[in-house]
Protein backbone atom coordinates (compact mmCIF):
# COMPACT_ATOMS: atom_id res chain seq x y z
CA UNK A 1 0.00 0.00 0.00
CA UNK A 2 2.73 2.38 0.59
CA UNK A 3 3.60 1.30 -2.45
CA UNK A 4 0.58 2.64 -3.96
CA UNK A 5 0.38 5.63 -2.03
CA UNK A 6 4.26 6.39 -3.50
CA UNK A 7 2.69 5.72 -7.03
CA UNK A 8 -0.14 8.21 -6.87
CA UNK A 9 1.97 10.91 -4.79
CA UNK A 10 4.59 10.95 -8.00
CA UNK A 11 1.22 10.97 -10.50
CA UNK A 12 -0.32 13.51 -8.54
CA UNK A 13 3.53 15.55 -8.58
CA UNK A 14 3.22 14.10 -12.56
CA UNK A 15 -0.01 15.49 -13.01
CA UNK A 16 0.41 18.89 -11.39
CA UNK A 17 3.81 19.18 -12.88
CA UNK A 18 2.43 18.77 -16.77
CA UNK A 19 -0.50 21.06 -15.00
CA UNK A 20 2.11 23.89 -14.70
CA UNK A 21 3.63 23.50 -17.83
CA UNK A 22 0.88 23.50 -20.00
CA UNK A 23 -0.21 26.83 -17.52
CA UNK A 24 3.19 27.81 -18.52
CA UNK A 25 2.56 26.85 -22.19
CA UNK A 26 -0.77 28.52 -22.64
CA UNK A 27 0.19 31.98 -20.91
CA UNK A 28 3.78 31.62 -23.59
CA UNK A 29 0.87 31.42 -26.31
CA UNK A 30 -0.96 34.31 -24.85
CA UNK A 31 1.58 36.66 -24.69
CA UNK A 32 2.53 36.45 -28.24
CA UNK A 33 -1.34 36.72 -28.91
CA UNK A 34 -1.06 39.62 -26.74
CA UNK A 35 1.82 40.98 -28.15
CA UNK A 36 0.42 40.89 -31.87
CA UNK A 37 -3.06 42.30 -30.59
CA UNK A 38 -0.94 45.63 -29.14
CA UNK A 39 1.07 45.74 -32.55
CA UNK A 40 -1.41 45.20 -34.41
CA UNK A 41 -3.46 48.11 -32.31
CA UNK A 42 -0.84 50.04 -32.70
CA UNK A 43 -0.56 49.97 -36.82
CA UNK A 44 -3.98 50.84 -36.68
CA UNK A 45 -3.77 53.75 -34.62
CA UNK A 46 -0.33 55.05 -36.34
CA UNK A 47 -2.18 54.50 -39.64
CA UNK A 48 -4.92 56.68 -38.75
CA UNK A 49 -2.41 59.43 -37.20
CA UNK A 50 -1.03 59.15 -40.79
CA UNK A 51 -4.55 59.57 -42.44
CA UNK A 52 -5.64 62.41 -39.78
CA UNK A 53 -2.21 64.22 -40.49
CA UNK A 54 -2.88 64.20 -44.34
CA UNK A 55 -6.29 65.09 -43.93
CA UNK A 56 -5.02 68.32 -41.96
CA UNK A 57 -2.56 69.47 -44.17
CA UNK A 58 -4.86 68.78 -47.34
CA UNK A 59 -7.54 71.40 -45.10
CA UNK A 60 -4.33 73.79 -44.62
CA UNK A 61 -3.25 73.86 -47.97
CA UNK A 62 -6.89 74.34 -49.22
CA UNK A 63 -7.50 77.37 -46.68
CA UNK A 64 -3.72 78.86 -48.05
CA UNK A 65 -5.40 78.54 -51.71
CA UNK A 66 -8.67 80.12 -50.78
CA UNK A 67 -6.65 83.33 -48.88
CA UNK A 68 -4.74 83.73 -52.28
CA UNK A 69 -7.73 83.79 -54.34
CA UNK A 70 -9.90 85.87 -51.78
CA UNK A 71 -6.44 88.42 -51.96
CA UNK A 72 -6.43 88.12 -55.57
CA UNK A 73 -10.52 88.50 -56.55
CA UNK A 74 -10.05 91.81 -53.69
CA UNK A 75 -6.99 93.25 -55.63
CA UNK A 76 -8.59 92.61 -59.26
CA UNK A 77 -11.84 94.68 -57.86
CA UNK A 78 -9.86 97.16 -56.17
CA UNK A 79 -7.86 97.34 -59.57
CA UNK A 80 -10.71 97.31 -61.78
CA UNK A 81 -13.88 98.63 -59.70
CA UNK A 82 -14.25 101.82 -62.50
CA UNK A 83 -14.07 100.25 -65.22
CA UNK A 84 -17.93 100.15 -66.19
CA UNK A 85 -17.34 104.15 -65.52
CA UNK A 86 -14.31 104.49 -66.79
CA UNK A 87 -16.27 102.92 -70.20
CA UNK A 88 -18.84 104.84 -69.72
CA UNK A 89 -16.79 108.20 -69.44
CA UNK A 90 -14.77 107.19 -73.03
CA UNK A 91 -18.24 108.55 -74.94
CA UNK A 92 -18.10 112.22 -73.01
CA UNK A 93 -13.74 112.43 -73.61
CA UNK A 94 -14.75 111.55 -76.93
CA UNK A 95 -17.41 114.29 -77.19
CA UNK A 96 -15.36 116.94 -75.65
CA UNK A 97 -12.38 115.80 -78.07
CA UNK A 98 -14.89 116.48 -81.39
CA UNK A 99 -15.81 120.20 -79.60
CA UNK A 100 -11.79 121.01 -79.48
CA UNK A 101 -12.31 120.15 -83.54
CA UNK A 102 -15.31 121.98 -84.26
CA UNK A 103 -13.63 124.78 -82.28
CA UNK A 104 -10.40 125.17 -84.45
CA UNK A 105 -11.91 124.65 -87.52
CA UNK A 106 -12.47 128.48 -89.53
CA UNK A 107 -15.78 129.78 -89.05
CA UNK A 108 -16.60 127.71 -85.85
CA UNK A 109 -20.11 128.74 -84.95
CA UNK A 110 -20.46 129.84 -81.18
CA UNK A 111 -23.85 128.55 -81.35
CA UNK A 112 -23.32 125.15 -82.74
CA UNK A 113 -20.48 124.78 -80.15
CA UNK A 114 -22.80 125.98 -77.30
CA UNK A 115 -25.21 123.17 -78.31
CA UNK A 116 -22.51 120.51 -78.33
CA UNK A 117 -21.16 121.34 -74.88
CA UNK A 118 -24.56 121.38 -73.81
CA UNK A 119 -25.17 117.86 -74.95
CA UNK A 120 -22.27 116.56 -73.99
CA UNK A 121 -22.57 117.98 -70.59
CA UNK A 122 -26.00 115.85 -70.82
CA UNK A 123 -23.99 112.85 -71.40
CA UNK A 124 -21.60 113.10 -68.52
CA UNK A 125 -24.80 114.03 -66.19
CA UNK A 126 -26.28 110.89 -67.77
CA UNK A 127 -23.27 109.00 -66.53
CA UNK A 128 -22.72 110.52 -63.43
CA UNK A 129 -26.95 109.97 -63.02
CA UNK A 130 -26.64 105.91 -63.72
CA UNK A 131 -23.63 105.48 -60.83
CA UNK A 132 -26.02 107.61 -57.92
CA UNK A 133 -23.72 110.29 -57.90
CA UNK A 134 -25.86 113.30 -57.07
CA UNK A 135 -25.53 117.12 -57.11
CA UNK A 136 -25.52 119.03 -53.81
CA UNK A 137 -27.16 122.44 -54.66
CA UNK A 138 -28.13 123.88 -51.36
CA UNK A 139 -29.16 127.65 -52.66
CA UNK A 140 -31.62 129.01 -50.84
CA UNK A 141 -31.37 126.20 -48.03
CA UNK A 142 -30.40 126.37 -44.37
CA UNK A 143 -25.98 125.61 -44.38
CA UNK A 144 -25.06 122.29 -43.34
CA UNK A 145 -21.70 121.99 -42.34
CA UNK A 146 -21.71 118.37 -42.80
CA UNK A 147 -22.31 118.64 -46.87
CA UNK A 148 -21.21 122.60 -47.14
CA UNK A 149 -18.15 124.39 -46.51
CA UNK A 150 -18.44 128.01 -46.23
CA UNK A 151 -16.41 130.17 -47.82
CA UNK A 152 -17.75 133.47 -46.61
CA UNK A 153 -20.34 135.21 -44.53
CA UNK A 154 -22.11 138.25 -45.87
CA UNK A 155 -25.02 140.07 -44.61
CA UNK A 156 -28.32 140.07 -46.26
CA UNK A 157 -31.90 141.51 -45.27
CA UNK A 158 -33.30 138.95 -47.52
CA UNK A 159 -32.31 136.14 -46.57
CA UNK A 160 -32.45 134.14 -43.14
CA UNK A 161 -29.24 133.99 -40.92
CA UNK A 162 -27.31 130.99 -41.71
CA UNK A 163 -29.22 130.58 -45.38
CA UNK A 164 -26.98 129.86 -48.36
CA UNK A 165 -26.90 133.12 -50.50
CA UNK A 166 -24.69 131.96 -53.03
CA UNK A 167 -23.40 128.28 -54.47
CA UNK A 168 -19.61 129.24 -55.57
CA UNK A 169 -18.85 125.69 -56.67
CA UNK A 170 -21.73 122.42 -56.44
CA UNK A 171 -20.50 119.16 -54.73
CA UNK A 172 -21.18 115.81 -54.89
CA UNK A 173 -22.50 112.40 -53.50
CA UNK A 174 -21.52 108.59 -54.22
CA UNK A 175 -25.16 107.31 -52.42
CA UNK A 176 -25.14 108.87 -49.50
CA UNK A 177 -21.48 109.34 -49.22
CA UNK A 178 -19.98 112.89 -50.02
CA UNK A 179 -17.56 113.32 -52.32
CA UNK A 180 -17.15 116.89 -52.36
CA UNK A 181 -19.03 119.30 -50.44
CA UNK A 182 -20.37 122.89 -51.89
CA UNK A 183 -18.62 125.82 -50.91
CA UNK A 184 -21.58 128.09 -50.36
CA UNK A 185 -21.50 132.13 -49.43
CA UNK A 186 -24.08 131.76 -46.02
CA UNK A 187 -26.07 135.05 -45.16
CA UNK A 188 -25.78 136.55 -41.85
CA UNK A 189 -28.11 139.14 -40.38
CA UNK A 190 -27.40 142.75 -42.01
CA UNK A 191 -27.85 144.46 -37.87
CA UNK A 192 -24.71 141.90 -36.88
CA UNK A 193 -21.54 143.37 -37.51
CA UNK A 194 -19.30 140.17 -37.09
CA UNK A 195 -18.16 140.98 -33.71
CA UNK A 196 -19.15 137.87 -31.53
CA UNK A 197 -20.14 140.09 -28.43
CA UNK A 198 -21.31 136.68 -26.68
CA UNK A 199 -17.89 135.94 -25.30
Amino acid sequence: MAEDDRRTKEEVATRESESVDNAGQAEDNAAPEADSDLEAALKEAREKAEENWNQFLRARAELENMRRRAERDVQQARKYSVEKLAADLLPVKDSLEMGLQAADEEGADVASLREGSELTLKMLEQVLERYEIKLVDPAGEKFDPERHEAMAMQPSREHAPNTVIQVVQKGYALHDRLLRPAMVIVARSADDDGIDTRA
